[in-house]
C-alpha cells in the first residue's frame, strides 16, 4: 500500500489543481483504489489500537477528500426519490442476488455511500452512512 499512499499524498499536495476534468488517470485510479479498500473493509480511516487509543490513517482521509474533487454531482435515482451528489450509493450497482449475498438489510430510506464498509449481519434502519465509515457485523444503524 505504500505506493498507493505516496500517490495519494502527492495528489493531496496539489489538490487545488485537481478537478473532474483535470485529474490525470493515474491519480484518479489511485483515489478509486483507496476508496475500494475502504468499501471492502480492507482499510480503515481510523483504527482502534486499544481502549481509547485510535490511529487515523491520514492518507485514507485525504483520499476521501480527493474523491470529492474528481467527481461532479450527478443524479442518482432511488425509486421514489432522486439524489444529486458526488458519491454514489454503496449498494446502487448491486442486484438482488448480490444484496442477499452481502447479508446486509437496508430498510428504506437508509442510504450508505460508496466507500463505507458495511459488514454482513448489519441492519441499516432509516439512516445515513458516510464514506469512510466502518460498520461491523451485528450492528443496527438507526438515526430516528
Amino acid at each position: 500500500m505504500s505506493d498507493l499512499q505516496a500517490l495519494i499524498e502527492a495528489a493531496f499536495e496539489r489538490r487545488a489543481e485537481i478537478t473532474p476534468r483535470s485529474v490525470d488517470a493515474r491519480t484518479r485510479e489511485a483515489i478509486h483504489e483507496a476508496i475500494a479498500l475502504l468499501d471492502s473493509g480492507q482499510a480503515r480511516v481510523a483504527e482502534r489500537r486499544g481502549v481509547g487509543d485510535w490511529m487515523v490513517n491520514e492518507w485514507l482521509k485525504k483520499a476521501v477528500l480527493l474523491s470529492f474533487r474528481i467527481n461532479d454531482n450527478e443524479i442518482m435515482r432511488a425509486g421514489f426519490t432522486h439524489f444529486y451528489d458526488k458519491v454514489p450509493s454503496r449498494f446502487g450497482d448491486m442486484n438482488s442476488a448480490e444484496l442477499a449475498a452481502s447479508g446486509v438489510r437496508v430498510v428504506p430510506p437508509a442510504f450508505a455511500r460508496k466507500g463505507s464498509y458495511i459488514a454482513s449481519g448489519t441492519v441499516l434502519m432509516p439512516s445515513y452512512v458516510n464514506i469512510g465509515a466502518y460498520v461491523d457485523t451485528g450492528t443496527m444503524v438507526d438515526t430516528w
